[in-house]
């Protein structure tokens, strides 16, 4: 149970604060806070992506590419010019670290207002950092694993960011159903968008890329969005209107 409860905590808090804080702030500014709460959810970001911290400029870049250019040959992560998953995660790496590491500039509709940290962003790259957290997830399950198969979890802890986005770049605009007709293939993904916290209603999502909440119908239910309506009340961040 210890093993189980590590994972699924692992699993959610870097999945809430990557589509919290990465996708629909970073990328998109659904809302807007202060400095010193956008440093603290930075660091949370941090904290709880560990090994696969991943740098919010360079995300927000591809995700924006994305957007504008979705699922054609510009597109860096869609699934239908690519053979498998795999691939995809391949070649996502290799556009995220041109511009994570400054290599390639990004066309100008792509720069606006991201946020950055450069103490984080370089400490969360170091891979003295990542094999740190990575030692950490080993250490926890020498500690408290009873079977051999729970060892079997342990790459999943490692790379949590990148297969967070995997599994939303790959089923998100393959398997489903479509609310709108947005002139690609992205998807609603609904039997399993509670393990993704929303991100699977990719149909909705890219007919209405600034609205906070991802589910448009009785029967879609997007988790993330009643914990930013509460934020907001809270006047801890502050709700776009759409």
């Amino acid at each position: 149970m210890i093993i189980l409860f590590f994972f699924l905590a692992h699993w959610f808090l870097s999945l809430f604060f990557q589509t919290f804080f990465l996708h629909r702030y970073a990328s998109h500014k659904m809302f807007k806070m202060n400095a010193v709460w956008e440093k603290v959810f930075y660091f949370c970001t941090f904290m709880f992506q560990g090994s696969s911290f991943l740098n919010p400029r360079a995300y927000a870049i591809m995700h924006r590419m994305h957007h504008a250019y979705s699922d054609t040959e510009k597109d860096p992560h869609s699934p239908h010019f690519i053979k498998d998953v795999f691939g995809l995660m391949w070649k996502t790496k290799e556009i995220y670290l041109s511009y994570q590491r400054y290599k390639l500039e990004p066309e100008p509709q792509f720069i606006d207002r991201y946020p950055t940290w450069k103490f984080v962003d370089r400490v969360g790259d170091h891979w003295i950092t990542r094999v740190g957290f990575g030692l950490f997830y080993t250490a926890f399950y020498v500690m408290f694993a009873t079977h051999w198969w729970m060892f079997l979890l342990l790459p999943i802890h490692f790379l949590m960011g990148p297969i967070h986005g995997a599994i939303v770049n790959w089923c998100g605009h393959k398997y489903g159903y479509s609310n709108f007709d947005n002139d690609d293939h992205s998807k609603n993904t609904l039997p399993f968008d509670f393990l993704m916290l929303g991100e699977l209603f990719q149909n909705n999502h890219h007919k209405k890329p600034n609205d906070p909440n991802f589910s448009k119908r009785w029967f879609e239910f997007d988790p993330t969005y009643p914990v930013m309506k509460l934020l907001h009340v809270m006047r801890i961040i502050k709700l776009r209107k759409t």
